[in-house]
């Protein structure tokens, strides 16, 4: 990566990296060194693992990266708070949000200077151009799918610049979003409300699918209680507005009461009711297992892989959207939580 000060136009800006310390920390790194074009004034490493973690987060910092990083506890509190704590410690106009397991493209550095280069100044945001690189020889399986689809999300932080005066405007992020969910989406919209536009650039960045067991699409069912959240602060149409895809919670609700019904005629001896019940339930999660099946490799391993998870999946996502009404009954756009001033930076 180049000096910034070899070109006249060269952006001042500030990388953000939440991070657990994954392996992958140390390719994104990497590929920043390797970018062509002006180097960062800072790059803040948020290192979220628990504060009683006191080991040294585990990454490969290139040399000529060393003297730009600095290090900042994020304490364990979701990516949300993470990337405030690291956009407040970095004064540069521009901040460019990614994940740990990003990899920007070889010319990056000079794209992003480009990006930033023809906004106006009523442009808050420039998002780059996700690509996820899928297998060649094979049909996707339904995680690979699930990750392709970031490369058509709008707004996400995977690579994300923000200016800082727009950051400030709002407030940052939500802290109410614990995952790395929904809280680029909210943002985008809250910076949207306020006035400003947000762009998509040039610049390339490849997001490679994170290996994953058989059940993460049960696990990422958490993100309906952020939709709830979404619902409470944006209003119905936020979907629309975000360009969301609307997933498929109206039939888990209605598969898991189907199966709920079919229990409840069990117990009270109503065969009827329980064997409608149970046809209904076995219908709707055939349904949603071919679904998941049809487009996907057809393997052994993956076609169990989605028949067990079809049949958990409905009840699951009906539990957390149920958390989510309980847990944000009284949301509201001016209840966000967020994190004090960063402290406690060190230099590596």
């Amino acid at each position: 990566m180049t000096e910034a000060g070899e070109r006249t136009d060269a952006p001042e800006y500030a990388v953000v990296i939440p991070t657990l310390g994954r392996p992958s920390l140390s390719v994104t790194l990497k590929a920043l060194a390797d970018a062509k074009g002006p180097a960062p004034r800072r790059i803040v490493l948020v290192d979220d693992r628990p504060l009683d973690d006191c080991t040294a987060l585990p990454a490969d910092i290139p040399s000529e990266l060393a003297p730009l990083v600095e290090i900042a506890p994020g304490c364990s509190a979701g990516p949300a708070a993470a990337r405030n704590i690291g956009w407040r410690a970095a004064p540069e106009p521009w901040t460019v949000f990614l994940d740990d397991d990003v990899v920007p493209g070889p010319t990056w550095a000079d794209d992003l200077a480009a990006d930033l280069a023809v906004v106006g100044p009523d442009t808050a945001g420039v998002q780059a151009r996700i690509t996820v690189p899928l297998p060649p020889d094979r049909r996707p399986t339904d995680w690979e799918r699930t990750t392709a689809g970031l490369a058509a999300a709008r707004w996400i932080t995977a690579d994300m610049a923000y200016r800082r005066a727009a950051l400030e405007a709002v407030g940052g992020f939500d802290e109410r979003f614990p995952r790395a969910f929904r809280e680029d989406a909210d943002l985008a919209l809250r910076i949207m409300a306020a006035g400003w536009r947000l762009e998509a650039g040039s610049r390339r960045t490849v997001h490679p699918v994170r290996p994953a067991d058989r059940w993460v699409s049960v696990r990422t069912q958490a993100g309906n209680a952020d939709d709830v959240l979404m619902a409470k602060v944006h209003g119905r149409g936020w979907w629309a507005r975000a360009d969301a895809p609307r997933g498929r919670l109206p039939r888990h609700l209605a598969v898991t009461a189907a199966g709920a019904a079919a229990l409840l005629g069990a117990v009270a001896g109503r065969r009827r009711t329980a064997a409608a019940g149970a046809l209904l339930w076995l219908a709707g999660t055939a349904e949603f297992a071919l679904a998941r099946i049809r487009p996907g490799p057809r393997t052994p391993d993956e076609i169990a892989t989605m028949a067990v998870t079809s049949a958990v999946i409905p009840a699951v996502a009906t539990g957390h959207w149920l958390a989510g009404l309980v847990r944000h009954r009284s949301a509201a756009a001016s209840g966000r939580a967020t994190t004090a001033p960063a402290g406690n930076l060190w230099h590596v």
